[in-house]
């Protein structure tokens, strides 16, 4: 750090904010003025020399993420909903350089602080002790070339970093995660080689060989579930176990026949953001590595020959034109329903019924992975339990009555008493997590044993940032001044958005009312479901606050909207 301006006055110190952030494309380079430890320390130092205090509560740090993915940036977008707030706790802000705050492309970066300047918040960079100003054809080109050299310098480092990639692929390195079938071994310090890994390698031989006996992929995953095969990992809150989806993809993945093809898709965009895209077929990368064959040629030919043909039967068959898949669902809860006691999707079913064929919802986990993976086997027509979603959700989205009461119990949860009165609990709770973490220090200082002590610390030091987090939130919610007819206007006039969308767009209603899925319980014969409407969500919005105090013992909470019913 260089260049900190000394302060010129003695006026009461003012409060400044302070954001730190390392990406992960940083690591081994300076890693040591780059961190954010050390970003945080010399940011307070430089506060002291304007005449500022930085409260911990006003200290938000993002690690090991780029600044170009801003949607990840989890700290970031606190920091930005406490410097919008109507009635802000803070007037300054410093970061190390402006590429700390973002590595969008130069306009967008110079319009985000831009629109923060415009507001009456100082930014000041402790790099070279400059601060963010605009308005004039010095400030405006020079910043706007400065915050594209920012966003330069992130597409350099993508290109080396593709280049170092290609370097690896082409010496047979791993350059991704783990693939079933394969064990990752390390090699010295830098490198990482597959090694076949039996067991699951049997499962993958066994795959291939269903296959080209004529077995589909659904009943492949239902056998090998049945017989508890080892699996791929699921993805997170996903069911473990084999799906038609993982069985197709072991069957064309040209790694088992010992061939390895890289550079099929590239990671993220023009933008810097993760959004995989195809590469051209000419940029793909294919070798043979006879090591990693699993499977024999004969057995890969065997399967794709019984594949082959299968296409070519359902194509051509006379007056069954092949289905095209729409974007839109025709059903109403396709794509928002999960199971609630695998995780899995609750989706469409069809059933025959002699000669009639009817369509149902029930769990797809179930009729595609079979009961090992998930034993809910109770189906329900379609017209059942759509009413009774779209009945509740009436209920509980689009009732004035229910709306007032809701709003009622936010702003009371507003007013400065319960404020305050949270304030104090969540600093009570603040002061006994520091007598912890002082009693954990002091028993290493004693000779404690090492290993679980420090084990605590790491988890009484998150508890303390989310204690952290909750004060710094409460103050902002303490300075809000928010017009509750205003809300409550807007509020209404979403609501009988919504009212529209029922009667025209049943599907699109539910997009919008919706905050994250609808889960489904079998019980007995009938399914109760629950969810959460986006109500709340709409309301912190309106308010201009992510956080707001929902019960008097200290602990905040979103505004949650539940509903729930029965479908018999």
């Amino acid at each position: 750090m260089q260049n900190i301006p000394a302060s010129r006055d003695a006026r009461p110190p003012r409060v400044a904010a302070v954001y730190a952030r390392k990406s992960t494309e940083q690591i081994g380079v300076d890693a040591e003025q780059k961190s954010v430890e050390r970003q945080i320390e010399n940011a307070k130092a430089f506060a002291a020399a304007l005449n500022c205090t930085v409260p911990d509560a006003y200290v938000y740090s993002d690690d090991a993420i780029s600044g170009a993915e801003t949607r990840k940036l989890v700290a970031r977008q606190r920091l930005l909903t406490m410097l919008t707030a109507d009635r802000r706790p803070v007037d300054v802000l410093i970061m190390r350089d402006s590429s700390r705050f973002s590595r969008r492309d130069g306009d967008e970066a110079f319009t985000e602080l831009k629109h923060l300047a415009e507001r009456g918040i100082e930014i000041w960079f402790y790099g070279d002790s400059k601060r963010f100003t605009y308005g004039d054809f010095a400030s405006n080109v020079g910043w706007s070339v400065t915050m594209e050299m920012n966003a330069e310098y992130r597409r350099q480092i993508s290109k080396f970093t593709h280049e170092a990639m290609v370097r690896k692929a082409t010496d047979g390195h791993v350059t991704g995660g783990r693939v079933f079938g394969y064990d990752n071994v390390r090699l010295g310090v830098k490198h990482v080689v597959r090694r076949i890994n039996e067991p699951e390698a049997a499962v993958v031989r066994r795959i291939f060989d269903l296959c080209a006996g004529g077995t589909g992929y659904t009943r492949i995953a239902k056998l090998l579930n049945a017989e508890r095969a080892a699996c791929p990992r699921p993805q997170l809150g996903r069911p473990a176990g084999w799906s038609p989806t993982t069985v197709r993809t072991v069957l064309f993945a040209e790694r088992y026949r010992g061939v390895v093809v890289w550079n099929r898709t590239k990671k993220r965009n023009a933008a810097g953001v993760k959004a995989p895209t195809a590469r051209p077929e000419m940029e793909w990368l294919r070798q043979d590595h006879p090591d990693l064959r699993i499977v024999s040629e004969s057995a890969w030919d065997a399967a794709h020959t019984r594949l082959r043909t299968r296409r070519a039967r359902v194509t051509t068959t006379p007056g069954r034109p092949r289905r095209s898949r729409d974007i839109e669902s025709p059903y109403l809860l396709s794509g928002f329903g999960r199971c609630a006691k695998c995780g899995g999707s609750f989706t469409v079913l069809s059933r025959n019924y002699g000669k009639r064929r009817a369509f149902v919802y029930g769990c797809l986990a179930h009729a595609k992975r079979g009961t090992t993976v998930c034993d809910n086997a109770l189906v329900k027509p379609l017209d059942g339990i759509d009413a009774a979603v779209i009945e509740t959700l009436t209920r509980t989205v689009l009732r004035p009555a229910v709306l007032r009461e809701l709003l009622a119990g936010v702003f009371d949860a507003l007013t400065p008493r319960n404020v305050h009165a949270n304030v104090d609990a969540l600093r009570k709770d603040l002061h006994a997590l520091d007598n912890k973490i002082a009693k954990l220090t002091a028993a290493i200082e004693n000779g404690a044993a090492l290993a679980p002590i420090v084990a605590q610390l790491q988890t009484r030091q998150t508890e303390r940032e989310t204690l952290l987090t909750a004060i710094a939130a409460a103050d902002a919610v303490g300075q809000l001044d928010v017009d509750r007819r205003a809300v409550e206007r807007k509020l209404f006039a979403k609501v009988e958005h919504w009212r529209a969308l029922l009667e025209k767009n049943p599907r699109q209603f539910l997009r919008e009312a919706l905050d994250g899925p609808v889960a489904f319980t079998p019980v007995g014969d009938a399914y109760h479901f629950k969810g959460v409407t986006a109500t709340g969500t709409l309301i912190e919005e309106l308010i201009g606050t992510s956080y707001l105090c929902g019960v008097p013992n200290g602990i905040y909470q979103r505004v949650e909207v539940p509903f729930s019913g029965i479908a018999a």
